[in-house]
This record gives structure tokens, C-alpha cells and sequence, in this order.
């Protein structure tokens, strides 16, 4: 349980930083910027994997057809999340696109079979009335000043808590049997060729930006995505799928504190409630919501 505990946070802190680097490469796409992430994490997982494994080991190619699936989701979560960034606030984009847990826990009680207890429920409830908190108080819908650019980035984010949804619930089936060097670098792999394909479509120029941004896609590619989902990967073998996406809420709280650091975002007493909301479900939901070790 505790091995679990310390891969969620570590998955938190290092999430939290995606935010701040998409906002220093607001010159870029986002497709561009979700393309480069990806790209640059699987060929160093693959690099990786051949070098220590000798490969990827496959049993079957229900497997592969599971990875593409969930790769194919995780590249649209980036896209459109990155995208409603470029739009709204940096709390309301990370807080909506949070509410993944409302779909996780649809999707998983439907496809998966897999009930929630008590405690679960809470979680998801508290954690996304927090999130909502946070992102209206932030976007300023609770006083009707929400701006035609702010819904089309919360739409955004929303589409990217559906796909990034989808995305855990594959994960929980392929990490049952599948070693997790194995599954990230297949299905991280599988979303860098569907994102350099959606950049292709969109003709969207690879080339041309300031230097600093490429530095922080490559950031991207190491932190939030090799360290921090990689976290939550691990994770999805020893703890319920709804859990995992509930843990992911912490990244709100995250993100908004280094917003108000980095760009001197301010909180008032609205998104202070909204964080602790949050931190309360999310204490909740792993102390009391059935990890297994």
C-alpha cells in the first residue's frame, strides 16, 4: 500500500509540471507539442526495452489490438487537453479535465464489471465538486463572466477527460498481465505514430519555433510522461481503476499553486476551497477506498 501511495504522489508532482511547460511553448500546436512528447518518451522507452529486455514480449495479438486502442486514446487526451490550454486558464483546464473519474467510473462499472465501494464514491463525488469549484471560480462562471474562448478550452478539456477515461480503463485490462516496461513502451508508441499522423493531416509545420520550446517538449516527454504516467501505470496493477483517476486529481491542486508561481495566478477563497475539496477526496479515496498491495 505504501509503495502505491508514493508512485500516486510521485505521479502527482510530476503531472502538476505539464501546465507550466505547455504555457512556455505557446508558439507551438498542439498537436505538434503532443507529437514531440510522445515521439521523444517511446523512442527512449524502445531504446530502453531493447536494450535491458531484449524486446517487447508479446502473447497474443489481442494484446497489441488493446494497445493501439488505448494509444489511440492517450493521443487524443493530449490533444485536446494541450489544446484547451492554449484557451482557458491553467486551473480550469487541469480541474475539467480532471473530472476523467465521472467516465472511469461509467465506463468501468459498465465494461469492466467493477463495483465501487462506499468510500470510491465519495472520492468521486467530493473530487469533482472540488474541480468544478476551482475551475468556475478561476474561469469566473460563478459571476457569468465565462468568455466564448474559456467554453471552447473547457470543451477541450472535457473531450480530453473522456479520451484520457478510456485510456485507464485499457490500461487496467493490459497491466493485469503485462510487464509495465512492456505496456508503456507499446502504447506510448502506438500514440506517438497516431499523433505524428493527426500532425501530418493538419499539416502543421514540425520546424520553426523558438528554441526554449523544444527543450520543454522534451521535458514533457521526460517528466510528466515517463515519470508521472508512468506512476499512474504502475499503479493501475495494484489499485482499482477509478482510484488511479481519482489520485490524478491532485494535479489541479499542483498546477494552480505553480500557475500562481510562475505566473502569479492568483487564488481566492473560492479555488482554496476547490484544493482542499479535492486533497480531502483524494486522502479518502486511498486510505479508505481499497488499495491492494
Amino acid at each position: 500500500m505504501f509503495k502505491v501511495i508514493i508512485a500516486l504522489f510521485v505521479g502527482i508532482i510530476s503531472v502538476s509540471l505539464a501546465s507550466i511547460l505547455i504555457k512556455f511553448t505557446n508558439d507551438v500546436p498542439s498537436v505538434i507539442i503532443t507529437s514531440y512528447r510522445l515521439i521523444t518518451s517511446s523512442l527512449m522507452l524502445i531504446f530502453y526495452t531493447l536494450i535491458k529486455n531484449g524486446g517487447i514480449k508479446i502473447k497474443d495479438k489481442k494484446e497489441i489490438i488493446f494497445a493501439m486502442l488505448g494509444g489511440l486514446f492517450l493521443s487524443a487526451h493530449f490533444i485536446f487537453w494541450i489544446a484547451s490550454i492554449k484557451y482557458t486558464s491553467i486551473p480550469s483546464s487541469v480541474t475539467l479535465v480532471a473530472t476523467s473519474p465521472i467516465f472511469v467510473g461509467i465506463f468501468s462499472y459498465f465494461i469492466l464489471k467493477e463495483k465501487q465501494n462506499k468510500f470510491i464514491t465519495f472520492g468521486i463525488i467530493a473530487s469533482v465538486a472540488g474541480s468544478a469549484i476551482l475551475a468556475f471560480a478561476d474561469g469566473g462562471i460563478i459571476f457569468g463572466n465565462l468568455d466564448k474562448k474559456s467554453l471552447i478550452g473547457d470543451f477541450f478539456a472535457i473531450l480530453g477527460a473522456v479520451a484520457v477515461s478510456g485510456y485507464f480503463i485499457i490500461g487496467s485490462y493490459l497491466r493485469k498481465d503485462m510487464n509495465i516496461m512492456c505496456y508503456i513502451t507499446m502504447v506510448y508508441s502506438f500514440a506517438a505514430l497516431f499523433s505524428l499522423l493527426f500532425a501530418i493531416l493538419s499539416k502543421q509545420s514540425f520546424v520553426g519555433y523558438k528554441a526554449t520550446s523544444y527543450i520543454y517538449m522534451v521535458l514533457l516527454a521526460i517528466v510528466p510522461q515517463l515519470i508521472g504516467h508512468t506512476s499512474f501505470n504502475w499503479a493501475l496493477k495494484y489499485t482499482k481503476t477509478t482510484l488511479v483517476a481519482i489520485a490524478t486529481l491532485g494535479e489541479p491542486v499542483g498546477a494552480t499553486i505553480l500557475a500562481y508561481l510562475f505566473f502569479g495566478t492568483t487564488l481566492g477563497m473560492m479555488q482554496f476551497i476547490g484544493i482542499a475539496t479535492i486533497l480531502f477526496a483524494i486522502f479518502i479515496a486511498s486510505f479508505k477506498g481499497g488499495i491492494t498491495t
